[in-house]
């Protein structure tokens, strides 16, 4: 089985080239985000040590964590932000390697995961490439504008507190350039597939 990471800044189109690889390839996708979900939730093994380090102010009136104040209580207080990332990326990693060591007993022959912290969080150690989703900058600005409805601001944010192109080309095995249609993306993607095909 081959293990892929994808990763690449914020707007690049990495959920549709996903999707693409799991409707062609059958390929079996795991997003780092959707799995740290999974640790917010109330009977999660993060509960608790998320709960002591935010505060019961985060918590809804249902005992389940809201989203929406941890961001807010995090992105105010570094400190924060870093501690729960030391709670969460943890948990994140564990599981996806599990999901991996079941995969290959179950013979898939792709494993794609997701993440925007890819390479931050060290996961060429479990990767057998990492692939990076190129987008100009201009063109990422427009999608989260039209897409997501984010302001000038948000997304300036956003962006300055991930890798930089350079860091991103450097650090990766392969870039797809995905500034085009789905089709030029896709023949890309196919001609790098068919590498993994014809061994």
């Amino acid at each position: 089985m081959k293990v892929i990471g994808i990763t690449g800044g914020v707007g690049s189109g990495k959920s549709e080239i996903l999707q693409y690889l799991q409707d062609q390839y059958q390929a079996f996708i795991i997003k780092a985000d959707e799995v740290g979900h999974l640790a917010l939730a109330k009977e999660g093994r993060c509960y608790n040590q998320i709960v002591d380090l935010l505060g019961e102010a985060v918590l809804a009136d249902d005992g389940e964590l809201n989203r929406h104040q941890i961001a807010a209580k995090v992105f105010a207080r570094p400190e924060l932000l870093d501690g729960l990332n030391n709670i969460i990326h943890p948990f994140v990693k564990s599981y996806i390697k599990v999901k991996i060591a079941l995969k290959r007993q179950q013979n898939s022959r792709y494993f794609f995961i997701e993440a925007a912290l890819l390479l931050e969080d060290n996961y060429e150690q479990i990767c057998d490439e990492i692939w990076y989703t190129y987008v100009t900058k201009e063109l990422r600005y427009q999608r989260l504008k039209d897409s997501r409805h984010y302001s000038d601001e948000k997304i300036t944010q956003i962006m300055n507190n991930q890798l930089s192109e350079d860091e991103f080309r450097c650090r990766c095995d392969w870039t797809i350039d995905n500034s085009g249609t789905l089709g030029e993306t896709i023949k890309q993607i196919e001609l790098r597939m068919q590498e993994y095909e014809n061994v």
